[in-house]
This record gives C-alpha cells, sequence and structure tokens, in this order.
C-alpha cells in the first residue's frame, strides 16, 4: 500500500464516490494507489468488517452468523485512459475513464460495504484488480489459489455494467486460428505456386453461410456467433503467399461447455488445419435459486442473457450462482466517450440496499 494513499469517503452519495474513484487512475497493472485508497477507507470506516488485501484486491466480509451469504464484485482496473481524466459532470452524466466500465459499479460496492452494518444476508466484498487484461493476470483467479474461502457464497452479484438490468450468466468465447497452406512463388510467375490466401476462400464461405444457433435457457434467450476476426498471410509484394492464418471467435451458449464449442468449431471446419488458442466457459443463468429469486424481485425487472463473458463464469465454475448487475453503459466501455447516467448509479444503489435490507 503507498505511504500516502488518496482519500475516499465511502459514506459519501456514490455519485460522488463515482467520481472519486475515476479521479485514481488504475490502468489494469496499475492499480496499487486506488486499491490502498479502498483498503484503508474500509479498514477506517467499516469497522464491522473483516478487511484483507490480496495483491492489488480489496476484500471485505461480515460475520453475522446469516443464513446465507451474498458476495458482490468489481474489478477496479481500466482500460489505458484515453484523454478522459479527470471526471467531469455533464448534467445527470458524469464522463471519464472507467465510469461505465466498472468505477460506478465499484463505488456502489464499497458504499454498501460500509454503510450496511446489519444487512439480513452476510456480506463479502471483491474489489480486484487486472480483469481488462489476459486471464491469467485477473486477480479472482489469485484469489481463487491464494483465499478460496473468500469466493464462498451462495449468491455472486458482479457490478459490471448492464444499465441497471439485470443479465444471467453469460456467453463463452473461443478463439481458433485456421490455416492454408500452399507453395511460394514469383508472383510474375504465379501459375508455379500455389496461393494460400485464395485458399482461405472456402474457410470464409463457410463462415458466410453459417447459421448462429439461437437458444432459450431460463427465459434468457443466448444468440451465438462464428465471426473471422483476423486474416494474416504474404511476405512481400511481389511473392505468392504459402501460408494464411484465419482468425476465428465463437461466441457460445452457456449450455455448451468447452468440449462441445471445441467439437462444434472443428465439425464447421472440418477437413482445415485448426488450432485452439484460447477457451472460456460461460456460465449458466442460475437464477432457479431462492437468493437469485429475490434479488429479481427487488429489481422489478425480469433478467435477460448477457452476450459476452464476465467473470460470473468464474462463480459459475465454483458452483455459485451468479448474475451481472450495474450502472454503467456497455456499449461506452472502453471508449473517449465514456460516461454514466448518475441516475442509475443512485437505482441502483437503492435496489442493492433494498434487496440487502
Amino acid at each position: 500500500m503507498p505511504l500516502t494513499a488518496p482519500t475516499l469517503d465511502l459514506t459519501a452519495d456514490p455519485i460522488e464516490l463515482t467520481a472519486a474513484l475515476v479521479d485514481i487512475p488504475s490502468v489494469s497493472g496499475d492499480e496499487a494507489a486506488l486499491a490502498g485508497a479502498l483498503e484503508q477507507a474500509l479498514r477506517t470506516q467499516a469497522p464491522h468488517l473483516e478487511v484483507v488485501r490480496c495483491g492489488d484486491a480489496v476484500l471485505a466480509r461480515t460475520h453475522l452468523g446469516r443464513e446465507r451469504r451474498v458476495l458482490l464484485a468489481g474489478h477496479i482496473d481500466t482500460v489505458p485512459v484515453a484523454g478522459n481524466l479527470p471526471s467531469r459532470r455533464d448534467g445527470d452524466l458524469l464522463h471519464g475513464c472507467g465510469t461505465s466500465d466498472m468505477k460506478a459499479g465499484d463505488a456502489v460496492i464499497a458504499h454498501l460495504a460500509a454503510t450496511l452494518t446489519r444487512p439480513r444476508y452476510d456480506l463479502t466484498v471483491v474489489l480486484y484488480d487486472c480483469e481488462e487484461v489476459e486471464a491469467a493476470r485477473n486477480g479472482l483467479g489469485r484469489i481463487e489459489r491464494e483465499l478460496p474461502e473468500w469466493l464462498r457464497a451462495d449468491l455472486a452479484i458482479l457490478g459490471e455494467p448492464t444499465g441497471g438490468a439485470v443479465e444471467a450468466g453469460c456467453q463463452g468465447t473461443l478463439r481458433a486460428e485456421i490455416r492454408t497452406r500452399g507453395r511460394r512463388a514469383h508472383s510474375a510467375r504465379s501459375w508455379l505456386g500455389d496461393n494460400a490466401v485464395h485458399g482461405a476462400g472456402a474457410v470464409l464461405a463457410r463462415l458466410t453461410a453459417y447459421t448462429p444457433r439461437e437458444v432459450d435457457i431460463d427465459g434468457c434467450g443466448y444468440r451465438e456467433g462464428l465471426q473471422a476476426v483476423r486474416i494474416t498471410g504474404g511476405v512481400a509484394g511481389n511473392v505468392v503467399p504459402d501460408e494464411c492464418v484465419v482468425t476465428v471467435n465463437f461466441r457460445f451458449a452457456p449450455d455448451r461447455d468447452a468440449d462441445a464449442a471445441v467439437a462444434h468449431v472443428r465439425e464447421v471446419f472440418d477437413g482445415f488445419d485448426l488450432a485452439i488458442t484460447d477457451l472460456s466457459p460461460g456460465a449458466l443463468p442460475g437464477l432457479s435459486t431462492s437468493a437469485a429469486q429475490e434479488f429479481l424481485a427487488a429489481t422489478g425487472t425480469t433478467a435477460r442473457a448477457k452476450y459476452g463473458w464476465t467473470d460470473v463464469a468464474r462463480f459459475a465454475g465454483l458452483g455459485i450462482p451468479a448474475l451481472n448487475y450495474g450502472p454503467g453503459d456497455p456499449n461506452l466501455a472502453h471508449t473517449r466517450e465514456e460516461h454514466v447516467d448518475t441516475s442509475v448509479i443512485s437505482r441502483c444503489a437503492s435496489v442493492l440496499t433494498r434487496f440487502l435490507t
């Protein structure tokens, strides 16, 4: 922890707390200042909580002997700053790096942790680092390895940006490289070679003809997608390429496990040289548990499917039902124009307070 951590008032209005969090830069891998400020604030302003530090993650929990435990989680890192700091207010909108993804959610979580001294569930708060980078660095993975007991709960709610809607589960994601090979030749004598880039046309034809599956799970409609996201090939402007690589991304519904997703992609590209380069399973909605139903009742809404992968999948892998619920707009995440509607911050704080008390 830095010797002089910035001072945060966790009892302040979550809108003001959001601005304070945004004004402490925390690009992935550089979260120490923000983690230190959060740790110091929780230790001094929330004596009812047990607080620990794990790397640049801060964890806090109650020990009230309640029958069930709810875990609130949010990542404190952001993508690189894009000339959008410090934060600025424009009417009901708060602009700045991380406002939507997801410091508004973090502010709500930290505020509730400090101010709800007698929740009806035991409460665990996990504010973690390195979500925006490769999975191997994700702070939740480190916590799972080093402090697994801190991730035990009956329901996990991630403050990911959902615009104040409940998004259940998440899609899985798979990336694969498909190689076509040929024979090099001088482009002036192209008939002596075999163009691997032209050979990739058959890969693209299968993608063009592909019909994505749609599936309903617990009332949430998931639509799959299989897309080419990168094509590389060729070594010079006068050489017939002897290799081309098409990278594809398969976003799959959570009723497929990782093995089923791999088998499906291999079936689609049967006959091609294919290598899986990245694979993360999705998460089922988990709406059948009583805690999830009680949370939905508190929101007064119905859940919708989460398009994209989030850390709810990590909790699902631990057998913990998990939902996405936060004030940010996912369409603004990672943009220069990132901002959050402050009225949604207030609404999310109110809903979570009602659910927890």
